[in-house]
């Protein structure tokens, strides 16, 4: 039995892969390792996962590749699970570059699916969706039964397009499918582009650390290893009947002068906060509704951000100030 992870050197897919790996699961990653970010810490994520004979890496591109000659009738036999994570991240880039996105994201998830209905052992396909679907809703907190029919940004449309292409073919071919909506998942490793790492950055070079206007601006910020958790369990639950989707966030929005104030602290120094006005891409609020997920498992956000930011202040001093 083989779980296929895609996006294996990303943020969210190298923790996922280690958790798998460390428990004695066959895993086949695949990347493109775009440049979209330091390529150099994919590859360091990479070196970890190799460590493990129970590990193969194939660096092929989902959105241009022909899957189905990528892996070996074996391969495709073993199968079992496919954990789709690979998409172009990005609010803000979203809106510079859409067509980046129509490709990895909406293409992207068509060709994994495509793959996924060929394999004839398949119990489960768990693929990465985002809080951005919720776009400018006002309801609050953010249920998987709302309205999502106004995105504030590119990005928004090619996630929630990836969630209707996996209805479609839930429907067409019954593929077992589970949809989750990642709330701001921050943590050691993590995506260097992201709000927390940008501002760490700053803070620690002594630059500028842009802060959005708004006393109300808050994130439901999702640590690593909590949402990795919810993932493992999820993947052990296929639906039998439907298309799924499930928030993953902490149920606990923070504001945003918070986080900067604690990495503040955890890293010693001050913060030069300037604040501007919020672009229209970013949405002011987030908070994730976590009632339908903790009806199907036991799942309960345990990091707080407190302690989330020092894990990852430690390891972002170690690993980009040592």
């Amino acid at each position: 039995m083989t779980v296929l992870v895609t996006g294996a050197a990303g943020f969210i897919g190298f923790s996922t892969c280690l958790r798998l790996l460390t428990s004695g699961k066959q895993v086949i990653g695949i990347d493109n390792l775009n440049s979209y970010y330091d390529p150099a810490l994919k590859d360091a994520r990479l070196a970890q996962l190799a460590a493990f004979p129970n590990f193969t890496f194939r660096k092929i591109d989902i959105a241009s590749d022909d899957l189905l000659t990528v892996f070996t009738t074996l391969e495709q036999r073993s199968i079992t699970e496919i954990l789709h994570f690979a998409a172009q991240a990005g609010v803000r880039h979203s809106v510079m570059m859409p067509f980046a996105f129509a490709d990895a994201n909406v293409r992207g998830q068509v060709a994994i699916f495509e793959l996924a209905r060929r394999l004839p052992a398949l119990r489960h396909i768990v693929y990465a969706s985002s809080s951005s679907v919720y776009g400018r809703n006002a309801a609050l907190p953010f249920r998987e039964t709302d309205r999502v029919d106004q995105p504030g940004s590119f990005y928004a449309v090619s996630k929630r397009a990836a969630e209707l292409t996996a209805e479609c073919y839930h429907h067409l071919h019954q593929l077992p499918l589970t949809g989750l909506r990642f709330f701001s998942v921050y943590g050691p490793w993590g995506r260097p582009d992201m709000a927390y790492y940008l501002f760490a950055r700053a803070i620690m070079e002594g630059r500028p650390v842009t802060l959005y206007e708004g006393a109300s601006l808050a994130r439901d910020f999702t640590f690593i290893d909590d949402a990795v958790d919810a993932i493992c369990a999820i993947m052990d639950l296929p639906p039998s009947d439907q298309a799924r989707i499930l928030n993953i966030g902490s149920n606990v929005p923070e504001p945003v002068s918070r986080l900067i104030s604690l990495l503040e602290n955890f890293l010693g120094r001050k913060a030069d906060i300037q604040l501007t006005s919020r672009p229209t891409a970013d949405v002011e609020y987030t908070w994730a509704s976590l009632e339908q997920i903790q009806q199907l498992i036991d799942w309960h956000p345990a990091t707080s951000l407190e302690t989330g930011l020092e894990q990852f202040s430690r390891w972002f001093l170690n690993h980009q100030y040592s």
